[in-house]
């Protein structure tokens, strides 16, 4: 095969013979995918549709010493390296052109100990991966609004979620971590070991390593009161200033989303609802927000906490649409 040319992080290219891609492919178990193998297109599809980025190679790891691997190699020759988990990344950042991927996304699985209330998962997991799991014993964390966000990125960024007022951010759930670091090592960081690494981890994004499994702190979390009401979008300035109000007074357990969506009715104003309290309570609470107006359209019901963290994709955001996201911050 022809020489293969990867970037470095100074922007060249380097040049490598078959011989020293064939290296890397045997210190791995995983695949390895280049342009023209079978695998590689949807190997470099991520979640956002926008993103058409063309790696020069993806190592598809199947555990910890498939990432030692890959890592030692894009250090010694100085490539350019990014580090896929979910792959949900609205601006690309687990994708690049012309360097190498190090793919966590065959990664996934998830241990529970529903004694000590904790979750160990795989960074190639997503929530949904994971809620399968913690579910199973009628437990959660703090993990994103949309199931197919991966763990690792949300977690590293901080991570709100629709359980975040009443349990803290994912990051604020984090016991441990395993970390493949740019020399190559394995550490555990921990509030007792490496504790300056776990300082970074909570919120500081991804640049502090390559984790490959988190343990998280979960919740008794059963049913949740949870849905959306939606009114048309000519009455989106009222209902604005009643979710100021209504969000200001409301208990932890209650986390609201003001969106502007498309709907049934058309342009629409809406409010996403998670009551992860005890449901009469909720009903209480909920009930002045669900008369005002009246809305159009209410859907909140008692349902199980996954059916709430997938209601985004049924209202439409899906993988592969061209997303642009902005964010900002206010004062009050």
């Amino acid at each position: 095969m022809a020489d293969l040319r990867i970037r470095t992080t100074g922007s060249a290219d380097r040049v490598f013979d078959e011989a020293a891609v064939q290296l890397l492919k045997s210190s791995i178990r995983g695949p390895l995918y280049r342009l023209g193998d079978a695998g590689y297109e949807a190997a470099r599809k991520i979640y956002n549709g926008m993103i058409d980025r063309h790696p020069a190679l993806i190592v598809r790891c199947l555990g910890v010493a498939d990432v030692i691997a890959a890592v030692n190699f894009a250090r010694e020759h100085d490539l350019l390296l990014a580090v896929r988990g979910g792959g949900h990344s609205a601006p690309g950042l687990s994708m690049c052109n012309g360097g190498l991927v190090v793919d966590l996304s065959a990664m996934k699985s998830v241990r529970v100990d529903p004694v000590r209330r904790t979750a160990r998962a795989e960074g190639g997991a997503t929530w949904a991966d994971f809620d399968h799991e913690t579910q199973a014993f009628v437990l959660a964390t703090t993990g994103g609004i949309a199931s197919t966000t991966g763990i690792a990125g949300l977690t590293l960024g901080g991570g709100i979620g629709y359980l975040n007022r009443k349990y803290g951010l994912a990051c604020d759930n984090l016991i441990s971590a395993d970390v493949v670091t740019a020399d190559g090592q394995l550490l555990t960081a921990s509030l007792t070991e490496n504790s300056d690494l776990f300082w970074a981890l909570r919120g500081g994004g991804g640049n502090f390593g390559v984790v490959t499994s988190f343990e998280y702190q979960i919740h008794p979390v059963g049913p949740v009161l949870a849905g959306f009401v939606l009114w048309p979008l000519e009455r989106a300035n009222e209902v604005l200033q009643f979710y100021r109000g209504f969000s200001l007074s409301a208990p932890d357990e209650l986390r609201l989303d003001g969106i502007l969506t498309t709907s049934p009715i058309g342009p629409s104003i809406a409010i996403i609802v998670c009551w992860c309290g005890p449901i009469e309570h909720g009903e209480r609470v909920l009930a002045p927000l669900r008369a005002f107006g009246p809305p159009a359209l209410d859907t909140i019901a008692a349902v199980q906490y996954k059916t709430i963290q997938g209601l985004l994709e049924s209202l439409g955001y899906v993988p592969g649409l061209l997303h642009y996201w902005k964010s900002s911050f206010f004062r009050s």
